[in-house]
């Protein structure tokens, strides 16, 4: 299980977060949805180890992750999907995905590839020449080599043509097959509705709501406070 409790985060004198819990469970889809500035992308980046927290812990797997490098969580199992996707854009479809590759993981290339077989066509294609939509499916799939157990996802539909976004909530939806965690930032409320278990609503660095997605289409109020919807 990811247990974060009491996460607080500040920007030099700006406090970003304050004290956030949320918890996800072994093959869940958790969305943390919110405009932007709500947390969203501090969180991730908390839990990640890329921002120190002023307060709070974050567990997984029983490891306390607050303190450690990338490097060490990253090791633990949990892979990350920032919003800027940050491939190598010189570098080949197939050369990204070995780069991310970790020896004796649970995920190879052909597993890779058979969950994004669109990816297998590319293979010889420079990152930089790819889609938008294509460069998200390396995206995820590069995290997918270092065989993760904990998935973290940045925005992974930002700008995404609507035709993308139906493959992408199914691959999204697969990973609960391999019993991968996965916790995504997401101000798509529509694309939310299609992958979550759960959703947590940010509001200024703060969790607002908590809930089924089911339960939170009965919260016709908090959907139009927090989410524009």
């Amino acid at each position: 299980m990811l247990d974060v409790r009491d996460l607080a985060v500040s920007y030099g004198l700006a406090r970003a977060l304050f004290g956030i819990n949320l918890t996800a469970s072994q093959g869940e889809v958790v969305c943390l949805l919110g405009r932007n500035g709500a947390g969203k992308s501090t969180t991730l980046n908390t839990i990640m180890g890329f921002l120190r927290p002023d307060g709070g812990s974050v567990s997984w797997g029983g490891h306390e992750l607050i303190g450690l490098p990338p490097y060490e969580i990253s090791a633990l199992g949990v892979g990350y999907v920032p919003e800027n996707r940050r491939l190598f854009a010189t570098l080949t479809v197939a050369e990204n995905l070995q780069v991310g590759r970790r020896p004796g993981g649970l995920w190879d290339l052909e597993a890779v590839l058979g969950l994004f077989p669109r990816l297998r066509e590319l293979s010889n294609r420079k990152a930089g020449t790819l889609s938008g939509g294509e460069q998200q499916m390396l995206a995820m799939a590069r995290t997918l080599m270092g065989s993760p157990r904990l998935l973290l996802l940045d925005e992974p539909t930002a700008g995404l043509a609507p035709l993308i976004l139906e493959s992408m909530a199914a691959q999204i939806r697969s990973f609960k097959e391999h019993g991968i965690t996965t916790l995504l930032s997401e101000q798509n409320v529509r694309f939310a509705s299609t992958v979550a278990d759960r959703v947590v609503i940010l509001d200024r660095g703060q969790v607002v709501y908590e809930g089924t997605y089911q339960e939170l289409e009965a919260e016709a109020e908090i959907k139009t406070k927090y989410l524009a919807v």
